[in-house]
């Protein structure tokens, strides 16, 4: 039988480690806390009307001048080893791959996140994943990181899932992401995709992949009821514990919803097998 494709999609700040990126040592070698940081941020996507995402970004590079803080590629790659991550997340994409293997599927993993792709390629898990989208800085002669070079914030995060299903990753792409694919020459399927988030900014990529047949999970540190309602307004699929170790509720949940899309695929092929012998006859 022709093996198919699973895609887990991932948001990284508060989904894969357990805050946000900058937080770690970015923001304290500006001499802020995380709360300066990111009101300033705030106050800066009001004042000028600015995308909040733009505005963070803005804001690394002035306060980074400000006070002699390197901004270049490989420094914010050294930064990707501060980074902090859940419990269970170094060890999770082996095993989640070894099932897939044991299931006869094959297992792609992608990051789409409104953090720094920069800082998420110089951590310890980046080798797992096929691809990584999030924001990138462009570097000057220098090597000095002087403007956006790309942003991914709340609802733009949804065109990366668009890409990955029809296997144009690059960004330069447009003419396969904008042209009609049905869905058996797609690379993956929209029922084949699990998107993994923490809460809110991640919405508009929980609704997508569940609206078009796929699943969504909602993670939770402490706040329980936050995620709940979105369970309750049809947002997601399941919620669980943001715990990536073995046994996990998380690790569960994902091997039975793997379960079912193996089914799912089989019983796909069966229908096409049984359809192409009657048009046979």
């Amino acid at each position: 039988m022709e093996q198919t494709t699973i895609a887990l999609l991932y948001d990284f700040d508060k989904t894969l480690s357990t805050t946000d990126q900058q937080e770690y040592t970015f923001i304290p070698s500006l001499d802020m806390t995380p709360d300066e940081f990111w009101t300033e941020a705030d106050n800066i996507s009001r004042e000028y009307n600015m995308d909040r995402i733009l505005a963070y970004m803005f804001l690394m590079i002035r306060q980074a001048r400000k006070k002699g803080v390197e901004i270049t590629r490989d420094a914010f790659n050294q930064l990707g080893k501060d980074v902090v991550l859940l419990p269970g997340v170094k060890t999770w994409f082996n095993r989640i791959n070894k099932y897939g293997e044991e299931k006869g599927v094959k297992i792609e993993h992608y990051i789409i996140s409104s953090g720094l792709k920069e800082i998420m390629e110089g951590t310890e898990i980046a080798k797992y994943f096929k691809k990584i989208y999030g924001c990138e800085f462009h570097y000057n002669t220098n090597g000095n990181a002087d403007w956006p070079c790309q942003i991914v914030n709340y609802t733009t995060k949804t065109q990366f899932i668009f890409r990955i299903s029809k296997g144009a990753l690059d960004l330069y792409d447009d003419s396969v992401v904008n042209s009609y694919m049905s869905m058996v020459d797609r690379s993956v399927p929209y029922s084949n995709m699990i998107y993994i988030g923490d809460g809110l900014t991640d919405v508009p990529c929980m609704k997508l992949v569940k609206d078009r047949g796929g699943e969504s999970i909602a993670l939770y540190h402490k706040d329980k009821r936050r995620v709940q309602q979105l369970l309750l307004e049809k947002r997601v699929n399941f919620v669980c514990p943001a715990n990536y170790t073995k046994n996990s509720e998380l690790e569960g949940t994902i091997k039975k919803i793997i379960d079912k899309m193996v089914v799912n695929h089989e019983l796909a092929v069966l229908h096409s097998l049984q359809e192409k012998e009657v048009e046979g006859k």
